[in-house]
């Protein structure tokens, strides 16, 4: 059977992701770079939230889509595909880690916060003159984040940069939302002393994966599903 004639042009961003997932598995190689892009951001903030290293991070989303990819026709769709994804790689990179260093990855919380209200990121205004000030905030907030306990970074980028809800969260990292709840309270109450009004401002431009980054995430991956003859 002849493989669909569909090039990249012609698959609208509205696509939704039953469609893409259709698709790749129908053979269009630019559905699953399309999942992939719609995805790269997220995913890597992810991995790099529990490996706390970009280039660590770079080679689980990689392994993470090759493994995605070779087991997209059991996805059912139970949840959504970002999150099916996600569970992929919170245990590619739980691996990485497990077989890095023996120690537990998550520490035990204790009791549950109840004051979590929490106050969503806004970004300064954009322009040349905040160009250095940007990068300055943006650089001080993602080595405060580097230095949060796993448990309570992962949370807080998914909670706080990814803006995912705390539902979300929780299904994701297959944890109760009160621990969602609970980690993010006290990540953000560290960030708030070291970095005090800086917290608020620089949150969704951190760990950035777009343009290029995303780029060569897609094509290094199309790449190895095209040498090993994986692709459908």
């Amino acid at each position: 059977m002849n493989k669909p004639e569909i090039s990249s042009t012609t698959l609208p961003a509205s696509r939704d992701d039953q469609d893409l997932v259709a698709l790749t598995l129908s053979g269009c190689q630019e559905a699953f770079e399309a999942i992939m892009r719609r995805n790269n951001q997220r995913l890597f903030r992810l991995a790099r939230s529990i490996v706390n290293n970009d280039s660590d991070a770079e080679e689980i989303l990689q392994e993470s889509y090759i493994r995605a990819y070779t087991r997209l026709a059991g996805f059912r769709g139970d949840a959504s595909l970002s999150t099916w994804l996600g569970r992929i790689v919170v245990n590619e990179a739980l691996g990485r880690l497990r077989h890095n260093r023996a120690r537990p990855v998550f520490e035990p919380l204790d009791t549950v916060v109840e004051d979590t209200t929490v106050v969503p990121f806004t970004r300064l205004p954009k322009g040349p003159e905040h160009n250095v000030l940007n990068a300055d905030l943006r650089q001080q907030l993602e080595a405060e984040i580097d230095r949060l306990p796993e448990a309570f970074r992962t949370v807080f980028m998914l909670r706080e940069v990814e803006q995912l809800s705390v539902q979300e969260t929780a299904q994701l990292l297959d944890i109760p939302p009160a621990t969602v709840k609970t980690r993010c309270f006290r990540a953000r109450q560290v960030l708030r002393e070291a970095l005090s009004e800086h917290i608020e401002t620089q949150g969704r431009e951190a760990f950035a994966f777009l343009g290029t980054r995303c780029d060569r995430m897609v094509s290094r991956v199309m790449q190895r599903l095209t040498d090993s003859k994986l692709l459908y």
